[in-house]
């Protein structure tokens, strides 16, 4: 059989361990009751599929096995792996990754603005 290939718009990709995620069970997002993944989809306005720009992957375990915490990595810089405690600022999270977009933090009672 041949190698073929297929496309993707995707332009930026975040893995999230899935054996962290599973083990943490939840614990980001407004609420602490989505998990990492499920909450990085939503606040980074990320799509499934081929045709999304900016994917979140869930992936299998990086070996470090973190205690209340998920590893994720930007993939375009694979060398920088990220241990996201729960209940983490996703906007942080979103920085420490190297993600940019033109949103800009809201100024609020817990936030500075950078």
């Amino acid at each position: 059989m041949a190698v073929k290939s297929a496309t993707t718009n995707w332009r930026q990709v975040v893995l999230v361990c899935r054996k962290c995620s599973k083990k943490l069970d939840g614990g980001f997002g407004p609420e602490g009751d989505k998990s990492l993944k499920k909450a990085l989809r939503k606040y980074l306005k990320a799509g499934k599929g081929k045709k999304a720009e900016l994917v979140v992957k869930e992936t299998d375990c990086f070996d470090i096995c973190p205690k209340k915490a998920v590893v994720a990595v930007n993939a375009a810089n694979p060398k920088a792996l990220l241990i996201v405690p729960a209940g983490a600022d996703l906007f942080e999270v979103k920085a420490r990754l190297g993600l940019h977009d033109d949103r800009r933090l809201k100024a609020g009672p817990s936030h500075e603005l950078i």
